[in-house]
């Protein structure tokens, strides 16, 4: 739903599979794009989600390329 969002903890992120952890991925930077499509337009009241949408997504990167899996061919699919 809206307005939940997907935040997660460094040690939830280290938990997933790694499918697990490319669709929380694609989740978060379509999250963070429709955020920053907000703030562009100045529909977005909770420009903290923005941070933390940031933050999401590069958490989640760290993860996948410390696993050494290939983003450019996975997020493409």
């Amino acid at each position: 739903g809206r307005g939940g969002g997907v935040l997660m903890k460094a040690s939830e992120v280290h938990n997933l599979k790694d499918d697990e952890l490319l669709e929380r991925l694609r989740q978060a930077t379509d999250e963070q794009f429709s955020l920053r499509f907000q703030h562009a337009t100045g529909e977005l009241e909770n420009t903290a989600r923005l941070g933390a949408a940031k933050r999401d997504v590069a958490r989640l990167l760290t993860v996948a390329k410390e696993r050494g899996i290939d983003l450019d061919r996975e997020l493409k699919a």
